[in-house]
């Protein structure tokens, strides 16, 4: 049977008419979408001609910068777009007015920039001032909570299964309530987690000494794909979630919460930079919050390691992360000890263990709550302490392949070993109460080691800060820090003599990070017209952008962390050591970017919950009665001006539709849309572009 729009009564008519307008522009539309990746080139000969006489002389605007292939807005836009999350109404003016120069400057030394409205908007997210200790105490595992509170076996079975149908039931409302109107089953689903796979360098997966702690993350990146074992937040009434969460007394509150206040300062802080930096060495230093112990450690791991040195100096970085009971949890260097000596130890503390248990019967005599040190897929179990521990591989090999060196970085496999002895010893402390970095010599291998050619012989602890300082000066470091960020703000294959001069700054600064960045920002190939929309946007940065180029408040951000999982890029759920991709191909797929349209048409036409757009005050109240007006302001505002003849053509050709007219076919205008025609224009491969 054949159904018309027309057999269709009321909100169902309404949206098989929406499907129905959609369906017939997504070929196109994804046709042109998918040609994102291939180098931007502009549509407009005489616009890049212009660009390029505009640039004979040097502004007041630019003043100090080499930039030669861009007119003054471009450069400013180039900037906004590179150095931070994109530009928001009324940004292009002010840095025009103060100089790009002294914008720069001013993001290179974020100490100097008021940015306390954006420390009030935080100050809804209590967990982020939390210890690791504090957070285990007030948001423990349910099984946890429920035995803390008495329950019987079956009645902890009777409320998970009660949550389980409640989800089921409320899935559809809880797509709704973030502004998503699934296409497919995957959309129904929470997307606020996922075992997702990124990366670009390889590397293996952590945590091999504790089988079964969460599964093989899936092949590349899978949008839409949710985890509901590892971080299923939505529960209670689904059409209030953010509620619900700020409420829930789960550990999936944290990463919620470390979602929420990154989104929320990628959009409204004014030290766009220095945000772009912490994202930067959180993912350089990735930490998957669904193993274990570290949904409790990841928020004092980037508060306190990550963003207290993302404008520092590297060797201080690296040691930190090393320290940092997160990473030493995560790559589970924890467990890693000298085997002999650890025999020893064994032998030395069996009289007292059993003195121990005689005296208090084998229980904690100070009552403390013991933080989990093992489990499957993310939950948290018992490690059998009895087993022989012995050198665990997983932390030599990541400092040397993904935090230092590079996987090309000369280091052999033997030099793994030594590196892995060196760090034996570095543990935690009370590790399931209130886990703090020690180093225990009893268990520290005490042989000369040898790391690419050179002896290692500070003894103790020393042994493991000698290898991160011999790591931290090596010109194979140097050349892998500089060409991931070359990577990052320049381009997929940036130029090797960029690369060179930055890794030539690295060297003689001794890893100085805000040097190495002013080397590369003050370079031409960082202003060439090569560069300038040259990197694909990533989830978090188009789901950024977006909300900053419409102006948009925002007061519940989680609606917004569920598309970047939608999209792509669940926060803080990238399971491998490699972090996820800097390079286009890796984002550029026919469902990705279907995501990407789905919402940038929802956000634009103010579907978002928790979130509000006033498209007129952008493109004016005259835009909604002539679709052609609506469309040349929003290619104005939103991509200035600078749109290829392919992507106009397409644009112009949906402006007859129903949809944007809010008529049916044979029906008058009555009014523009001037909310789609935003989210067509954003989703455009321009915007998709940075």
């Amino acid at each position: 049977m054949t159904y018309r729009i027309g057999d269709f009564p009321g909100s169902w008519k309404e949206a098989i008419r929406r499907h129905a307008v959609l369906a017939g522009m997504m070929g196109a539309w994804l046709g042109i979408l998918l040609t994102v990746a291939v180098p931007y080139v502009s549509g407009h000969p005489q616009q890049k001609k212009t660009s390029l006489a505009l640039a004979q002389t040097q502004s007041q605007v630019l003043k100090g910068l080499p930039v030669t292939g861009l007119s003054d807005d471009e450069a400013i836009l180039h900037a906004l777009n590179r150095l931070g999350f994109g530009p928001r109404p009324g940004d292009v003016e002010r840095v025009r007015k103060m100089g790009l120069k002294n914008w720069i400057e001013q993001q290179l030394n974020p100490d100097t920039i008021d940015d306390s409205a954006m420390s009030a908007r935080l100050e809804q997210f209590p967990t982020l001032k939390m210890s690791s200790a504090k957070l285990l105490e007030e948001f423990p595992q349910p099984k946890q909570a429920a035995q803390q509170a008495g329950l019987r076996k079956e009645e902890i079975q009777q409320r998970r299964e009660e949550r389980r149908q409640v989800r089921a039931a409320g899935a559809n409302q809880a797509a709704s309530a973030s502004g998503d109107t699934p296409a497919n089953p995957d959309m129904q689903k929470d997307t606020l987690g996922a075992n997702s796979q990124g990366g670009e360098n390889g590397g293996g997966q952590p945590g091999q000494s504790q089988a079964g702690d969460a599964p093989p993350p899936p092949a590349g990146n899978q949008p839409g794909k949710t985890f509901a074992k590892n971080g299923a937040f939505a529960q209670g009434d689904p059409s209030n979630a953010q509620q619900n969460i700020l409420n829930s007394r789960r550990p999936q509150r944290i990463v919620a919460e470390l979602s929420m206040a990154k989104v929320t300062r990628a959009i409204y802080s004014e030290r766009q930079l220095y945000e772009q930096m912490v994202d930067f060495w959180f993912n350089h230093f990735n930490v998957f919050f669904g193993k274990g112990a570290d949904k409790w450690m990841l928020t004092p791991y980037e508060r306190d390691v990550i963003r207290r040195r993302a404008l520092g100096k590297f060797k201080d970085l690296v040691t930190a992360t090393a320290k940092s009971p997160a990473m030493l949890f995560y790559l589970d260097n924890w467990l890693s000890a000298d085997p002999a000596s650890f025999a020893r130890m064994r032998q030395e503390m069996e009289m007292r263990r059993r003195r121990f248990n005689a005296r208090f019967g084998g229980n904690d005599p100070f009552g403390m709550r013991r933080f989990p040190q093992g489990g499957g897929r993310g939950q948290p179990g018992k490690q059998n302490q009895n087993q022989n521990r012995g050198l665990n591989e997983n932390y030599g090999r990541e400092l040397m392949e993904l935090h230092t060196l590079g996987v090309d970085g000369g280091y052999t496999q033997d030099d793994v070993i030594e590196v892995a002895k060196c760090f034996t010893g570095w543990t935690l402390e009370t590790p399931r109460r209130d886990p703090e970095f020690r180093f225990d010599d009893r268990i520290h291998d005490p042989k000369p080691k040898m790391v690419l050619g050179k002896k290692i012989k500070g003894g103790g602890m020393h042994d493991g800060e000698d290898v991160i300082d011999l790591l931290a000066h090596q010109p194979s470091t140097a050349k892998f820090i500089s060409t991931k960020l070359a990577r990052h703000f320049v381009a997929d294959n940036p130029p090797q003599a960029l690369v060179d001069r930055m890794a030539k700054t690295f060297l003689d600064s001794d890893g100085d990070i805000r040097a190495v960045l002013r080397t590369m920002i003050y370079s031409p190939e960082f202003w060439s017209r090569d560069a300038y929309r040259a990197k694909i946007k990533k989830p978090f940065e188009l789901v950024a952008s977006t909300a900053r180029a419409l102006g948009a408040e925002i007061e519940t951000p989680l609606a917004l962390v569920m598309w970047v999982g939608r999209i792509g890029e669940p926060l803080y759920l990238c399971q491998p050591p490699t972090g996820y991709s800097d390079k286009a191909e890796t984002w550029v797929n026919t469902g990705a970017l279907l995501y990407r349209l789905n919402f940038s048409l929802a956000m634009a036409n103010n579907r978002m919950r928790g979130s509000n757009v006033d498209p007129f005050s952008l493109l004016g109240q005259d835009a909604a009665g002539d679709p052609k007006v609506a469309l040349e302001r929003a290619i104005q505002v939103f991509l200035a001006g600078q749109v290829s003849q392919q992507t106009r053509d397409v644009l112009e050709k949906q402006l007859d539709n129903p949809q944007i007219i809010q008529a049916s076919l044979d029906d008058p205008v009555k009014r523009i849309d001037v909310g789609v025609v935003a989210g067509l224009v954003l989703a455009s491969p321009e915007f998709q572009r940075r």
